[in-house]
């Protein structure tokens, strides 16, 4: 037998794996054991790797979404395959849409079987086909000796441009077999592109000539923090953002302001400076522009000035795009006036109209006042979610916890789990509504065993409110599925083991959560509600034109 090669040592296809995760930098997996991935599932069970067990494959998706979303880290979870990897597929969709690197490691049915269409145990017809169709990479382990360049070039491709997720999966017989493996690879990420001069000059100009520029940021600005606020400053411009921006600039500062109050400046804004977002809230949400408006963008990925053109677009990281940008401004333009308390004025307008969204409004400013302010804050798709992406103050990057553009219903407490686990030391709320929260119930005994101290509250209004909402008042009142026959929740969380209480006013909301962050397991706070009884968010969500 020749000699070994140097660096490589003889394990199995599931050990490869496993000591290449580690490599990574990789502590946390979620998932669930398997007869098709026990190789991998040994293989982990010998690493530094703490493994969450989940109930559901949906679950661990979503908590290694919320543990990847809090953190910028590699959010890894591992499920067999077929209907095990496709139960997952909506947080690698998630994931997808909200820019995360998330890594799915599956397996697949025998090698020899694969394409056969045989029907052995969990077969799909083109598993690796499937997967592509919602990662930005998907492949294939044959060997051993193949694993660590593809779990590299799987974070490689997760961590380099715009970020999506991943995944990768091994034939069921592959995991367990032997080879000679060199973990010794390249796991260099390459760096952006650095931002060409020219377009810099360009969006320079535009901006110098602007008098009410507007910043909107999105996830794509979490690493540039400093130098959108630096910017905001030198032009005398608010930064806003819709929900994953949240927090890029802290909304104790003077030039952020919640999107409601950014709306009260839109009309006189005659210039849009994108920086890492989709601009969702100005070319969608609002659902007009004031004449003659100009954009500029920045942005990781050359493929969004397709989607949505704009008069300047500079290909770059959002921190070295904005530093350029920067850099090139100082020296055009004097120093403004300041502007900030005209813009507190705005935000003034707006907190009065915010407050007639009840009784959401005054449910969350109870979490807000109780909540740290490095806490974390998980939204869902329910009326207090829909409302907090307008009326939720942020003070970092990734304090406020989102599902991008898929807006999943059910995705909330799963995630708020995962976002617990990667943040063990900081206070995390999840809110989500009874039907929402149902899609994940089965997570509380995954709470319990695990210890994970999440405090959940839990908006129960007996139905899905937009629907029930939009039956009545589109559809002539009719009843199609919108009501729900609920558990009583508190003694539900109690049956699982976890911590049941209910709260029925803000007041007492303030004071169960604050209690609750002190308890060693979940808790789950329920707020009953009247159907009906909560303000529509949306004449502010998507608010019309005001008259001229």
């Amino acid at each position: 037998m020749p000699d070994q090669m140097p660096n490589t040592a003889r394990m199995t296809t599931g050990e490869a794996v496993a000591r290449s995760l580690v490599a990574h930098g990789v502590d946390t997996i979620f998932g669930i054991p398997g007869v098709h991935i026990y190789g991998f599932n040994d293989a982990v069970a010998k690493e530094p790797i703490e493994f969450i067990t989940t109930r559901h494959e949906q679950g661990a998706g979503y908590m290694a979404f919320g543990y990847a979303k809090s953190t910028g880290k590699t959010g890894v979870y591992t499920v067999v395959p077929g209907p095990g990897m496709l139960n997952s597929s909506a947080a690698l969709c998630t994931a997808y849409g909200a820019n995360t690197p998330l890594l799915c490691v599956t397996g697949n049915i025998m090698s020899h079987l694969i394409g056969k269409g045989r029907g052995q145990l969990h077969e799909l017809p083109d598993q690796l086909a499937t997967m592509r169709g919602f990662t930005g990479y998907a492949e294939r382990i044959n060997d051993a000796s193949e694993a660590p360049g593809v779990v590299a070039e799987a974070f490689r491709r997760m961590h380099t441009g715009r970020i999506r997720p991943a995944a990768i999966e091994a034939p069921w017989d592959v995991y367990e077999l032997s080879a000679d493996v060199n973990l010794d690879v390249d796991r260099s990420i390459p760096g952006p592109p650095a931002p060409d001069p020219e377009s810099i000059a360009e969006a320079a100009e535009l901006i110098r000539q602007a008098r009410n520029p507007l910043i909107i940021v999105g996830a794509g600005a979490y690493g540039a923090s400093e130098e959108v606020e630096a910017l905001a400053r030198l032009v005398q411009a608010p930064v806003t953002a819709h929900r994953s921006g949240k927090g890029v600039v802290t909304n104790d500062c003077p030039y952020s302001l919640l999107s409601t109050a950014a709306y009260e400046y839109w009309p006189k804004c005659d210039l849009l400076i994108g920086i890492g977002s989709r601009l969702e809230l100005a070319y969608f949400r609002w659902t007009w522009r004031p004449q003659g408006l100009k954009t500029v963008r920045i942005d990781i990925d050359p493929t969004e000035f397709d989607r949505l053109e704009p008069d300047i677009g500079v290909v770059a990281d959002a921190a070295q795009g904005t530093t350029a940008l920067i850099n090139v401004l100082e020296s055009m333009i004097d120093r403004r006036p300041d502007r900030s308390a005209e813009f507190r004025a705005y935000s003034a307008v707006a907190e009065e109209k915010l407050a007639m969204i009840k009784p959401q409004a005054q449910f969350l400013r109870a979490i807000r006042k109780v909540l740290p302010k490095d806490g974390f804050f998980v939204e869902e798709i329910t009326q207090s979610g829909f409302t907090a992406r307008m009326a939720f103050p942020v003070y970092a990057p990734r304090q406020y916890v989102t599902c991008g553009y898929q807006d999943n219903l059910g995705f909330g407490f799963h995630t708020a789990l995962g976002v617990k686990v990667a943040n063990p030391g900081k206070c995390v709320v999840s809110i989500c509504g009874d039907g929402g929260f149902m899609f994940g119930v089965q997570e509380l005994a995954t709470a319990v065993q695990h210890k994970i101290n999440l405090v959940t509250v839990l908006f129960d209004n007996g139905g899905f409110e937009n629907v029930r909402r939009d039956q009545a008042t589109r559809f002539g009142g009719a009843d199609f599925g919108a009501d729900l026959v609920n558990p009583d929740f508190v003694r539900l969380a109690e049956a699982f083991g976890a911590k049941g209480v209910k709260a029925d006013t803000p007041v007492a909301l303030e004071r169960a959560i604050k209690e609750s962050f002190e308890e060693d397991g979940p808790v789950l706070i329920v707020v009953p509600l009247e159907p009906g009884s909560e303000s529509s968010p949306w004449p502010l969500t998507m608010p019309v034109r005001p008259e001229d």
